[in-house]
């Protein structure tokens, strides 16, 4: 029934709308004669109070009702303020009333466009508060003294904050205690028209939990351009950063078991020889004092290679002194054995003063994927090239510290390959590889705040692959810390 009497019903509709509207118009002009009538003053000007009502018919009803309160308004002024019944009417009055339509049109169509413009921007207004609202991002503005102003329902979801209780409250009630001091340098910043890209950070909950999120951070300006706060947006991503976490770890067991076979050839030598040395010692005992010294040497030299194995999977909690060159020749020390088999020559040049700070097993990690990448892509024969150098990053010639380079003269990786290379499970090893080692070294790269460049020639003849890390002397720690901000 409704679906039925629905289209017969609109016309009746437009056509009670369409009535409103124009009747508004007549009553508009009748109201404006009215006043004009009553009020003497008005006497002396009388288009004004017509224009005044063209003006409201135009803002409120639209242009069509304005051009019929226009066309009132004329006669009106034509039989009522021009007397007799404006039938001698002086060529002034004419000109007078001729304007006056003119006027009266033209202000219409101004007016109406100014509503108009109004309409579309409270509309925009009311449109971007309801997506903002509706976002399952938490989102958030503080004004210049850092006071929350605004909170979105996924603010409410990600903090556990209701508005009522964050609105009015310093940003810092979100932050954990060691990064209360951030918020300031961040406001700081963003006061001196410093910009902040988006970058993972840590806060805190309103049940004392922490969250990971991913922070936008955007300054709020008045019309004349000054800064009166700034807007963040925050985005839980907990289970991304436990999810790669997890690839990390994998990754890591994977190359221990890589390398498993490797160092089981390392191991079984010293213990051979240790064997062979007991049993001199045991025929020998005038000599066997020497021997059983060589054999302690031989399990000192087991020890060390298991200690060396355990860099790859264990992890550091801080930051420590290194040198780059001592810490590639150890991953190099690994693939000792497949860079003898595969008849590779390898080229080292190293610089002095080549310390850093940095998480130990993750370099050995970081250094033994590229080297093993380049071995892998040279069939048979060929040069590694490894070199490592005092310089100043590449976009900040005042950061100093150490740049490394892996070159190899292998079979090279084609354009194609080079835009996904740091994708996660990306690989070109088929069966070989997992596809993770150069995201994991991506990551270890930033994670120090670094850089990684690659670049590689597929041609007859010339090809190969060169990978240059730039690590700074200043502490991973030091460096994420002043990334954080709201």
């Amino acid at each position: 029934m409704d679906h039925q009497a629905s289209p017969q019903w609109k016309p009746v509709h437009l056509l009670r709308h369409w009535i409103v509207r124009y009747s508004a118009a007549l009553i508009a002009t009748a109201l404006a004669l009215t006043i004009w009538s009553l009020w003497p003053v008005m006497h002396e000007d009388p288009f004004a109070i017509f224009i005044a009502a063209v003006i409201v018919v135009a803002r409120s009803f639209g242009f069509g009702p304005a051009l019929l309160c226009t066309l009132a308004s004329a006669t009106s002024l034509a039989y009522f303020v021009f007397p007799p019944a404006g039938l001698n009417m002086t060529t002034n009055d004419l000109e007078r009333l001729t304007v006056f339509g003119m006027v009266s049109i033209l202000t219409a169509g101004l007016a109406r466009q100014r509503s108009q413009a109004e309409t579309r921007a409270i509309d925009t207004r009311q449109m971007m508060a309801a997506i903002v609202e509706s976002s399952h991002d938490a989102i958030l503005s503080v004004s210049a003294g850092g006071i929350v102003t605004s909170w979105n329902r996924g603010a409410e979801m990600l903090y556990g904050y209701t508005a009522d209780e964050a609105i009015g409250r310093h940003v810092s009630l979100i932050s954990p205690p060691e990064r209360v001091q951030e918020v300031g340098q961040n406001a700081a910043r963003l006061l001196r028209g410093e910009h902040i890209e988006s970058y993972q950070t840590e806060r805190m909950r309103k049940d004392g939990t922490r969250v990971n999120v991913m922070l936008s951070i955007s300054p709020l300006r008045k019309n004349n351009g000054t800064i009166v706060g700034s807007s963040a947006i925050a985005r839980d991503i907990t289970s991304q950063k436990r999810a790669e976490e997890a690839l990390r770890r994998n990754e890591k067991l994977a190359t221990a078991g890589r390398l498993a076979a490797t160092i089981a050839h390392e191991i079984n030598n010293p213990l051979e020889a240790v064997t062979n040395l007991l049993y001199l010692a045991q025929q020998s005992p005038d000599q066997a004092a020497s021997y059983l010294k060589l054999a302690e040497k031989e399990v000192q030299r087991v020890a060390a290679i298991a200690q060396q194995t355990l860099g790859f999977v264990r992890e550091h909690a801080s930051a420590t002194p290194l040198n780059v060159a001592e810490t590639l020749d150890q991953a190099l020390h690994l693939y000792a054995r497949k860079l003898e088999q595969k008849h590779i020559q390898v080229a080292k040049r190293y610089g002095t003063n080549v310390d850093v700070s940095g998480f130990p097993g993750e370099l050995r990690q970081l250094f033994s994927n590229l080297t093993g990448n380049a071995i892998d892509a040279m069939k048979d024969g060929g040069t590694l090239t490894v070199r490592v150098a005092r310089r100043r990053d590449w976009s900040n010639v005042n950061k100093s510290g150490v740049r490394i380079t892996v070159a190899d003269n292998g079979s090279g990786i084609s354009r194609n390959d080079m835009q996904h290379l740091f994708e996660p499970f990306f690989t070109t090893k088929k069966d070989l590889g997992t596809g993770l080692g150069l995201w994991l070294a991506h990551g270890i790269v930033q994670k120090h705040g670094g850089r990684l460049r690659v670049r590689s020639c597929v041609v007859s003849g010339a090809s190969g692959t060169t990978f240059s890390v730039f690590l700074p002397d200043a502490p991973a720690g030091t460096a994420i810390a002043t990334n954080a901000a709201m």
